[in-house]
């Protein structure tokens, strides 16, 4: 009779054991998981507040080029046409956020990833992009060419 009375006593005590090796197996797990996944996930970037950015000199922006300028976090396309015009938009592609770039062969703003093309204006000619690039306004003060945000 006695070894009745004992058996639900040591079953609890293996269940209590039981409870604490599997919880403390969980936390040691979470403890090598947690620094892994924090170091994998890249950290959020807080959004550089930039007005205007100063390009260069007019006379050495070829006519018929575009080149890309860094306007706080994000690229932005600068683009002279064949008349001398000259034109700057974000250079992120309204499709799924790859950068542009001007092609003189075509005579368009084009995004590798999709074949995506644009106008000289901005506008949205061919491919999968949904809506034109976003304009920025062009300054000429002098010779000297800045970029800004439209107001």
């Amino acid at each position: 009779m006695e070894n009745i009375e004992q058996t639900p006593a040591k079953q609890s005590k293996r269940d209590f054991l039981k409870y604490i090796l599997g919880g403390s197996f969980l936390a040691w797990i979470a403890t090598i998981l947690y620094p892994l996944v924090a170091y994998l996930k890249p950290p959020k970037q807080a959004e550089v507040e930039v007005t205007s950015v100063k390009v260069g000199k007019l006379q050495d922006i070829e006519k018929e080029s575009g080149q890309i300028v860094k306007f706080g976090n994000k690229p932005v396309i600068l683009v002279r046409a064949a008349n001398g015009e000259l034109s700057a938009f974000n250079a992120t592609c309204t499709h799924l956020d790859c950068t542009v770039q001007f092609r003189k062969d075509m005579g368009v703003i084009w995004c590798a990833c999709h074949n995506g093309k644009y106008d000289l204006t901005g506008r949205n000619i061919a491919g999968p992009p949904p809506r034109p690039l976003d304009p920025l306004r062009v300054i000429v003060q002098g010779e000297e060419v800045f970029i800004s945000k439209n107001v």
